[in-house]
């Protein structure tokens, strides 16, 4: 069983940062692959960033060169540096990773609004 469980989501002004971190347990955590992924309201959820055991990192097109994950192995956390927000990012935000099936945390809402 893997728990996730984010924070760090609030109330930004445009232009502004945020970062997210999300806490998983278990040992499988070093050998997983990571993800965040964005639900907005009526919208579909969409996959914002991911990163491997290994630390490679890949991005949707939407928040490339805003965004920033990581991860810190020892801690067993995954972290979202989320930079130049706009009203477009408003959405819950959710960690995810897979390990004989899909475990999500409970999500953190973001809003960008001034």
């Amino acid at each position: 069983q893997v728990q996730l469980v984010e924070s760090g989501g609030g109330l930004v002004q445009p232009g502004g940062s945020l970062r997210l971190s999300c806490a998983a347990s278990g040992s499988i955590f070093s050998i997983n692959t990571m993800n965040w992924y964005r639900q907005a309201p009526g919208k579909q959820r969409e996959l914002v960033a991911t990163i491997t055991s290994g630390g490679s990192t890949n991005y949707a097109n939407s928040v490339k060169g805003r965004f920033t994950i990581s991860r810190n192995n020892a801690k067993n956390t995954v972290y979202l540096q989320m930079n130049s927000l706009k009203p477009e990012d408003t959405a819950i935000y959710y960690c995810h990773t897979k390990f004989y099936g899909d475990f999500w945390g409970q999500g953190t809402q973001v809003t960008v609004s001034s």
